[in-house]
């Protein structure tokens, strides 16, 4: 296949057949910028399901339709070969383009049924970025940040918005979970329970957007479990971030 990276899209809407998704994933363990890129497009979806939808304004459709066509997925860059060997290497792609090519999809999706959304502001210059949903709950007024320091030298921040419902798991210097194991988010209810929020994507700094409603949650944890995750925590939290601190 001569450029995989440029699956991300299909990959995050579930749009491969067995074989693409089988490559995909194996490529997707070791592209730390394919994972950010379907992050991004599931938060974007999950966004798109919440908005609620307009009038379009006259001729938009036609002008959206007319855009996208320009808009391409950008191959790996290629840089010079060195030492005389004869291999090329391949460069980290750039996506400057990436947002654009979100909102007219998104743009299109909205007006194959028959309606806009206003998902992003534009005009016939430049695309405004919006925020993703982790981006949101940081930016949140209310947004309440408790940090732990972890073992051998990491450090995370949970950050949670009431207003969202929704917090934010934030690493750096993370070590990798043991062989065979996962890291797993939980959020703590009222009653005492630990409700699964979520696996943790492998690499040592993320921003991983925890599932479920977090506004009454009391606490948030992390622990080691085997892989594919647990209905029900087997390990002591190797992190337990107290949100009721300073509410």
């Amino acid at each position: 296949m001569s450029d995989i990276h440029a699956l991300s899209g299909a990959y995050a809407v579930d749009a491969l057949d067995e074989h693409e998704r089988a490559l995909f994933e194996q490529h997707l363990a070791d592209c730390a910028d394919c994972r950010a890129e379907v992050e991004s497009l599931r938060e974007t979806s999950a966004l798109m399901a919440e908005i609620t939808p307009v009038a379009p304004p006259p001729a938009m459709r036609d002008r959206l339709l007319a855009e996208i066509r320009t808009v391409r997925p950008l191959p790996p860059e290629v840089t010079p070969p060195t030492g005389g060997s004869g291999v090329t290497a391949l460069a980290p792609r750039r996506r400057r383009r990436f947002p654009a090519l979100l909102a007219a999809a998104a743009a299109v999706v909205a007006i194959g049924a028959g309606t806009t959304v206003a998902l992003q502001p534009w005009d016939d210059e430049q695309t405004t970025q919006q925020l993703s949903a982790a981006d949101q709950v940081i930016g949140a007024d209310d947004a309440q940040e408790v940090g732990l320091d972890l073992p051998g030298g990491a450090r995370a921040e949970l950050v949670r918005s009431v207003s969202l419902g929704k917090a934010v798991l934030v690493t750096h210097d993370m070590p990798a979970a043991p062989d065979d194991k996962v890291y797993q988010l939980w959020l703590q209810s009222p009653e005492g329970a630990m409700v699964p929020a979520g696996l943790m994507p492998r690499g040592a700094n993320q921003k991983v957007l925890l599932k479920g409603d977090a506004a009454e949650a009391t606490a948030a944890g992390i622990t080691v479990e085997p892989a594919g995750g647990s209905q029900a925590p087997t390990s002591d939290p190797i992190a337990l971030f107290d949100l009721e601190q300073g509410a």
